[in-house]
């Protein structure tokens, strides 16, 4: 039988999907044993139809995809959650299965996705919503399955890591990095989610759900982006032995989920610290297998189109075969989130402070008061009045480390702009 497709979006994503249709179909019948056949994509942009050469099977108008008897996958590539949720809900209720790469739907309405699919008995695949072309969902799903997974932990935002490699390498300053990310198509002309860490933590979200089989939402997940970093940070973490990634990070403790996004400092020896430029990695570890990463190119046409239409042909076979969804949702658990004040690790901490006599007294004092025990403290850097002073304590509680910082801010004339926090993550 021919399994038909109807694909929604046709932008960076779903124009890569059309051209790997188009090249490899015969490839699919021969290798796979899987015939499948685009019938119906639709978007806001004719033109972007033409240029894939299906203007013939345009529609303006999903419903007209949704509601085609004929089609058995409808493939949604349009992101967001609004126009994006109801595709992906009707087409589930029309009796369609659905491949997706939306992580935002994912991570804030996957168990109404999941339950919909789950009584339509359907199917949803959405390995594209993490880390592009990189395998991550389905080794979750499959593979690693006879493990309990301890941690996942990642960078799965390329552009966060292109802008943090070309601040350590170069000594560029945020605002440059950022200039030349925006001008090489790594960033877009709105950076905040991926600078303020909301992308990553929409993909962590997922990640955390699947790996420790209970429901995290994105608005579980702590956030922090890179915007207060500079190169004194990165330097001053190279001399310590450090490399600083935005990092999205989960733990299963034995109190809950501990599920993170924030700039942090790991050992130049970890796995993580070599990954550079636009790359993505993702560390995961198990209580059988050990250590694992998987690391490729984490965004682009062709990484993400290979992961949505792994998932197609994928479906298509169980279409074909005529068997139900061989995995729905996995969350059977109910683990409690643990709140970000509850943390306990080191800390690097640089105030931006007054040169004047008696400051450095008084953040001592403040953090005795908060009995924040002390591992260094340095001076970096000095401009005119003011001087860089770098702070790496022992471990020590969220909580009593924010307690310090607002009460070093509320100093008269001491703080001379925002201080800069790294985590570190050993």
């Amino acid at each position: 039988m021919t399994v038909k497709i109807g694909l929604v979006g046709t932008g960076t994503v779903g124009g890569g999907c059309i051209d790997i249709l188009q090249k490899h179909k015969q490839d699919f019948q021969r290798h796979l044993g899987v015939d499948v056949e685009l019938v119906r994509v639709c978007s806001r942009n004719p033109e972007q139809a033409a240029a894939h050469n299906v203007a013939d099977i345009f529609t303006p108008d999903y419903r007209d995809i949704v509601n085609d008897p004929k089609i058995d996958i409808v493939v949604e590539l349009i992101g967001g959650t609004t126009v994006a949720r109801n595709v992906v809900l009707e087409a589930l209720a029309a009796g369609k299965n659905v491949v997706t790469a939306n992580k935002a739907l994912m991570a804030t309405h996957g168990q109404e996705v999941l339950d919909t699919a789950a009584a339509a008995g359907k199917e949803v695949a959405f390995e594209a919503s993490v880390g592009g072309g990189i395998p991550i969902i389905d080794p979750l799903k499959h593979s690693l399955i006879a493990n309990e997974i301890g941690t996942v932990m990642g960078i799965v935002n390329g552009t966060t890591n292109y802008m943090l490699t070309r601040m350590a390498d170069n000594g560029m300053g945020y605002e440059d990095a950022l200039k030349e990310a925006q001008a090489n198509g790594f960033a877009e002309a709105d950076p905040t989610a991926d600078v303020e860490g909301f992308d990553a933590a929409a993909k962590i979200a997922i990640l955390a759900s699947i790996a420790f089989n209970s429901r995290v939402t994105l608005a579980d997940v702590y956030t922090s982006g890179i915007s207060q970093i500079s190169p004194v940070d990165l330097e001053a973490a190279r001399g310590m032995g450090y490399v600083v990634k935005l990092l999205a990070i989960a733990h299963r403790t034995p109190k809950g989920i501990d599920v993170r996004v924030h700039p942090t400092m790991i050992p130049a020896t970890h796995q993580l610290a070599t990954v550079n430029g636009v790359y993505n990695a993702i560390y995961v570890v198990g209580d059988a297998v050990g250590e694992t990463m998987f690391f490729g190119a984490g965004a682009g046409s062709g990484p993400a189109a290979s992961a949505v239409m792994g998932d197609v042909l994928e479906v298509a076979r169980h279409v074909q075969q005529g068997v139900g969804p061989l995995v729905g949702c996995t969350c059977t658990d109910q683990l409690p989130i643990l709140p970000v004040d509850e943390l306990q690790m080191k800390y690097y901490i640089r105030f931006t402070v007054s040169d004047k006599l008696g400051v450095l007294a008084a953040m001592a004092g403040i953090f005795a008061q908060y009995n924040v025990s002390v591992h260094s403290v340095v001076q970096h850097s000095k401009k005119e009045s003011t001087v860089d002073v770098v702070y790496v304590t022992h471990v020590a509680k969220e909580s009593d480390i924010k307690a310090v910082i607002e009460e070093i801010a509320g100093l008269d004339d001491v703080l001379q702009g925002p201080p800069s926090l790294i985590r570190v993550e050993e």
